[in-house]
């Protein structure tokens, strides 16, 4: 039996992303009809709760689709979200659907496609930094040129962009970074660069 997730998971994305905001998402008809390419078989089911197809709960919204590929079912649960990707306390039906739509891309994301879009998603947010203080002397240090280039390298290798590095860490360019965030900058970006591979 083919490896269906091999196969998929093979597939460049990249020229498919679109980008709203800071973020990147991959188009769901792309997604769907890669899919169904691969295996015409595969379907996919919006999850209901008694009747509808969100659940509302205390903490947020939430939406989950189920894809079945070769027989492998694999869901994914999905909050519903604003443009910048925060909590909606009451969504829209349009807001519900678009976050269905997002909900199946990952859930076909699970089978292999696109899957290295959303390495590093579940990193923390980078920690809200303190004001600084007002001394003569600088107080952080920062990364080596070498360091950066290294940094530089390793992003092109894991599918990022550098904008979507500097975001995440809320720096202007990569030689802000500081010295101790560059372990956690370098392993994350080596953790991407793998699920990519």
């Amino acid at each position: 039996m083919e490896n269906y997730f091999a196969r998929l998971n093979q597939i460049n994305v990249s020229a498919h992303l679109e980008k709203k905001g800071e973020f990147s998402y991959l188009s769901w008809p792309f997604a769907v009809a890669q899919l169904r390419l691969a295996d015409p078989a595969a379907f996919w089911e919006v999850r209901r709760f008694d009747g509808l197809p969100y659940l509302k709960t205390a903490t947020g919204t939430f939406v989950e689709v189920a894809v079945t590929v070769q027989g492998v079912t694999l869901a994914q649960i999905h909050p519903v979200l604003d443009g910048k990707n925060r909590p909606l306390a009451e969504p829209t039906a349009f807001d519900i659907n678009t976050s269905i739509q997002r909900c199946l891309v990952k859930a076909i994301a699970l089978h292999g496609l696109g899957l290295y879009v959303y390495a590093g998603e579940d990193l923390p947010d980078a920690p809200t930094p303190a004001a600084p203080k007002v001394t003569a002397m600088p107080t952080t240090r920062t990364i080596t040129l070498g360091q950066q280039r290294f940094l530089e390298r390793l992003i092109g290798e894991a599918g990022w962009t550098e904008a979507r590095f500097l975001d995440y860490f809320g720096l202007q360019t990569a030689a802000e970074l500081p010295m101790a965030e560059f372990e956690r900058a370098m392993k994350g970006l080596q953790q991407a660069k793998r699920r990519a591979a």
